[in-house]
């Protein structure tokens, strides 16, 4: 069984949910910048996650600059093919994503001041 860690960081691309063989399988990556404690924004630290089957709508509500806490297992497989040398897989498969702060503005602002009435009025 694989064992399940946590990262935060700030999403930094995601790709489309994408389909693969004849079985309907389906994956989706996506890399985000880690911060946090310990991180070094002068030598940042990109990862590349994944989602797989039906975990692949989690990402249906963020955006690039969304700053997230991603759950996953770490994961890895040897694939051996006649006549190669033996390759090694590793995968972070993502199973939760919850949203830690938004990115950039979207044209809406928490700080919203009602317009300034003249006092004055005629009635």
């Amino acid at each position: 069984m694989a064992k399940s860690f946590e990262a935060q960081g700030i999403i930094h691309s995601i790709d489309q949910t994408r389909e693969y063989g004849q079985n309907g399988f389906t994956k989706r990556e996506f890399v985000i910048k880690l911060t946090g404690d310990g991180e070094n924004p002068d030598y940042p630290n990109f990862i590349a996650l994944e989602l797989i089957k039906d975990k692949c709508a989690l990402m249906d509500g963020f955006q690039p600059g969304d700053e997230i806490q991603v759950t996953f297992n770490l994961s890895g497989r040897l694939w051996n093919a006649p006549g190669k040398p033996e390759k090694c897989f590793t995968s972070l498969q993502a199973w939760k994503v919850e949203r830690l702060s938004s990115g950039p503005a979207t044209g809406f602002t928490d700080d919203f001041a009602p317009p300034a009435y003249d006092d004055d009025v005629p009635f």
